[in-house]
C-alpha cells in the first residue's frame, strides 16, 4: 500500500478530485453523523411533525364544525328574519284594515250626526215657522179687526166673531196663494 501512496504522491492530483483517504474518512464521518441524526434527531422531528399534523387536522375539524354551526345559526337567523318580516307585513295589513274600518265608522258617525243636525234644524225651522205664522195670524187678525172696525165705524170687540172672521180671511188668502203656485 505504501507503494500505492508513493505512486499517488508522485503524480500531480487534480484539485477537484479528493484523495482517497479523505473520501473514506468523509464517508465514515457522514455515516456516523447520519446514523446519529437518524437515531436521535429524526424521531423527535417526526414526533413534532405528527403533533403539528394532528393539531392542524384537529383545527381543520374544529373549523369545519364551527363553519357548520355558523351555517345553521345563519339559517336560523334567516328563518327568524323572514318570519319577522312576514309578521310585520301582517301587522301592517291589520293596521290598514283597522284604519279603513275606523275611517268608515267615523264617516258613518259624521253622516248620522249631520242628518241629526239637519233634522233638528228642519224641526226648529218648522217650529219657528209655525210660531211666526201664529204670531203673524194674530197680528194680521188684530190689524184686520182694527181696520174693519174703523171702516164700519163700530168696534168689533166680540172675540169669537173676531176669531172666525180672521180665520176665514186668512184661509181665503192661503187658498189664493196655493192657487197662484
Amino acid at each position: 500500500m505504501n507503494a500505492l501512496f508513493l505512486a499517488a504522491a508522485e503524480e500531480p492530483q487534480p484539485p477537484l478530485i479528493p484523495h482517497l483517504d479523505e473520501l473514506v474518512i468523509g464517508l465514515i464521518a457522514f455515516v456516523i453523523v447520519f446514523g446519529f441524526l437518524a437515531k436521535k434527531l429524526l424521531p423527535n422531528i417526526n414526533k413534532v411533525l405528527d403533533e403539528r399534523r394532528e393539531a392542524i387536522e384537529g383545527g381543520i375539524e374544529k373549523a369545519e364544525s364551527a363553519q357548520i354551526e355558523a351555517q345553521s345559526v345563519l339559517e336560523q337567523y334567516k328563518a327568524q328574519l323572514a318570519e319577522a318580516r312576514h309578521e310585520a307585513a301582517r301587522l301592517r295589513q291589520e293596521a290598514q284594515e283597522q284604519g279603513a274600518a275606523i275611517i268608515q265608522e267615523m264617516k258613518a258617525e259624521g253622516q248620522r250626526q249631520r242628518e241629526e243636525i239637519i233634522a233638528a234644524g228642519h224641526a226648529q225651522i218648522e217650529a219657528d215657522r209655525k210660531a211666526a205664522a201664529s204670531a203673524l195670524r194674530q197680528d194680521v187678525g188684530k190689524l184686520a179687526t182694527d181696520l174693519a172696525g174703523k171702516l164700519v165705524g163700530e168696534s168689533l170687540e166680540d172675540v169669537a166673531r173676531q176669531g172666525r172672521t180672521i180665520d176665514r180671511f186668512l184661509d181665503e188668502l192661503e187658498e189664493k196663494a196655493e192657487a197662484a203656485r
